[in-house]
C-alpha cells in the first residue's frame, strides 16, 4: 500500500461545477498501485471534521466517465483512512414524479456499462462482495433527513441506471429504463460504490436531478450537455447548503451499518 502522512475522516467525490466547498484546503498529491487519481486531493476541515475532496473528472472536467480512475480515486482515499464517502452526481430523472431540481438518495445501481475496471481482486486474492444494498443504510437516512431539512425535495431511495457514456441515451433506450421501473440515469455511480464496499467504505450516493431523461413519456426534448450543466450548477448551491450540516452530523464511529464487516465476509480462503 503506498503511504500518505495526511490523515481524512470523510471523503468526498464531486462531479461538474462542483470542484470546492472547503475553505483554506492543502492540496496533496497521492499516489497508488492503480495509476494517478483523477486530480490532487483536497483537505480542508469542516467544524473539526477533516474532508478530503477528488473532482471525479478531474479540474476543468476533462476525465470523461469511461477514463475516469476509479480504483486509483479510491485508493487513494482508502489511504488516508476515510471511512465513509459522499458521492454527489448529476443524473437524468427516468420517471415523472422526479423532477429536476430534486435531489434522489439512491439505493439501488443497475449497472450498463462495459470495459471498466471495477475491482481490486484481480488474483491471487478472491473475494465475491455482496452488493445486494451496495449504500450504506445509516449514510441513507441521515442523508435524506438533512435534505429534507433543509427545504429541498428529495426522493429517499430510488434505482440509478448507470451507463457507459459519454454519449446520452438513445430515446428506446431510455424508455426501456423508463418501463423498467428505474429512477435516475447517471454515468459514473459504477464501479465507484462498489470499490469502495470492497475496501469497507461506507458510501452514499447524492443523485441531482438535472433533466428528464429523453425517454420519458410526454413531449421531453432531447437532453443537451448544455442543459444538464446550467441546471447542476443551479443544484450545486443547494448541494454546498447541506454538505456542512451533513458532514458534522455523521457520527464518528460506525455503529448502525455493517460496510465494514462485508470485505471479510467475501474473501474466498
Amino acid at each position: 500500500m503506498h503511504q500518505t502522512t495526511h490523515r481524512a475522516d470523510i471523503g468526498v467525490f464531486g462531479g461538474s461545477g462542483f470542484y470546492s466547498f472547503v475553505a483554506k484546503t492543502e492540496e496533496v498529491k497521492i499516489n497508488t498501485p492503480y495509476g494517478p487519481p483523477s486530480d490532487s486531493v483536497s483537505i480542508g476541515e469542516i467544524d473539526g471534521v477533516k474532508v478530503a475532496f477528488i473532482p471525479r473528472h478531474g479540474r476543468g472536467h476533462t476525465l470523461p466517465p469511461h477514463k475516469v480512475n476509479y480504483r486509483a480515486n479510491l485508493w487513494a482515499m482508502h489511504a488516508l483512512g476515510v471511512s465513509r464517502i459522499i458521492s454527489p452526481c448529476a443524473c437524468g430523472s427516468l420517471q415523472p414524479h422526479i423532477k429536476p431540481g430534486d435531489f434522489v438518495v439512491s439505493d439501488q445501481f443497475v449497472d450498463r456499462t462495459s470495459g471498466r475496471a471495477d475491482t481490486f481482486f484481480d488474483g491471487p486474492s478472491v473475494a465475491h462482495i455482496s452488493s445486494a444494498d451496495p449504500y450504506c443504510p445509516e449514510l441513507r437516512q441521515l442523508t435524506a433527513q438533512v435534505i429534507r431539512e433543509s427545504g429541498i425535495v428529495v426522493h429517499e431511495g430510488g434505482t440509478i441506471v448507470v451507463i457507459q457514456g459519454p454519449r446520452f441515451s438513445t430515446r428506446s433506450e431510455s424508455h426501456w429504463f423508463t418501463k423498467m421501473g428505474w429512477d435516475t440515469i447517471n454515468m459514473t455511480q459504477y464501479p465507484e460504490v462498489v470499490l469502495a464496499q470492497e475496501l469497507g467504505i461506507c458510501i452514499v450516493n447524492i443523485a441531482l436531478v438535472t433533466d428528464f431523461d429523453c425517454g420519458l413519456v410526454g413531449n421531453v426534448p432531447e437532453v443537451t450537455a448544455t442543459e444538464v450543466i446550467a441546471t447542476f450548477n443551479r443544484n450545486a448551491e443547494n448541494l454546498r447548503r447541506i454538505m456542512q450540516p451533513l458532514l458534522t452530523r455523521i457520527p464518528r464511529e460506525r455503529t448502525r451499518c455493517r460496510c465494514a464487516q462485508k470485505v471479510a465476509e467475501a474473501v474466498i480462503s
